[in-house]
């Protein structure tokens, strides 16, 4: 029995391009069932980045209905949105925006201390992340310190130390090296595969989607394939 952490029903969103109307999601009906890695591809404006925001509630749909982990997000003012997001969302993005006067530990332990999580506790999720993730010598330096793996590698820590119920990635390999790339994408399947972590990326990456056990592809704000639906 399915147990969807996404539900996304006749989504549809449209953006004004110099006064004309661009579609960038038209109609899309989507799940993603709990411990799922599914990768959302196309080309540049299929909608695959829009549906992300979508999902992450970064962005509203003009028409349909999101739910994440059950709650409706239509429902939820600005704030409700931002505290849905803090407590069971973790997002990478492609610019990785670490802050650039903390140090790598700090930028773990910063979610955490906005959750209101002790000190010392947060203190220690964050080291023992940073561990996990091959950056034990790194907690100290700031980001300007190290290069875009580390940092992304302290994105992805800073994303998945508070055990959100959904991480959302967007171009995560946009500005990595092939084999970077690689090292991101083993680390996002063993936290899949290892700690139960549902995750969606937004990607052209081919080396991406062949990591994602599911891949959605978009095109002209459109669900064209679907791998699950090939499955079934």
């Amino acid at each position: 029995m399915s147990d969807p952490v996404v539900r996304c029903r006749s989504i549809s969103r449209t953006y004004q391009d110099d006064s004309v109307p661009v579609r960038a999601l038209v109609n899309v009906d989507f799940d993603v069932d709990r411990g799922e890695f599914v990768s959302l591809a196309g080309p540049s404006g299929s909608g695959k980045s829009t549906l992300l925001n979508v999902i992450g509630g970064l962005d509203r749909p003009d028409e349909g209905t999101v739910e994440v982990d059950g709650v409706s997000l239509n429902e939820l003012s600005e704030s409700a949105l931002s505290d849905l997001r803090l407590r069971k969302m973790g997002f990478v993005f492609q610019a990785y925006n670490l802050i650039p006067v903390l140090s790598a530990l700090e930028n773990v332990e910063f979610i955490m201390q906005l959750q209101g999580i002790p000190a010392q506790e947060r203190h220690e999720r964050a080291r023992a992340m940073l561990d996990e993730l091959g950056l034990s010598g790194m907690s100290d330096r700031r980001p300007g310190e190290m290069s875009g793996g580390q940092q992304q590698r302290v994105a992805v820590a800073r994303a998945v130390v508070t055990h959100p119920v959904l991480l959302l990635a967007d171009e995560p390999s946009a500005n990595l090296d092939s084999r970077t790339t690689e090292e991101l994408l083993k680390l996002l399947q063993r936290l899949n595969e290892d700690h139960g972590v549902t995750i969606v990326t937004a990607t052209h990456d081919p080396l991406v989607m062949s990591y994602a056990k599911r891949q959605v592809r978009l095109r002209d704000g459109e669900i064209i394939e679907d791998s699950a639906r090939q499955a079934a």
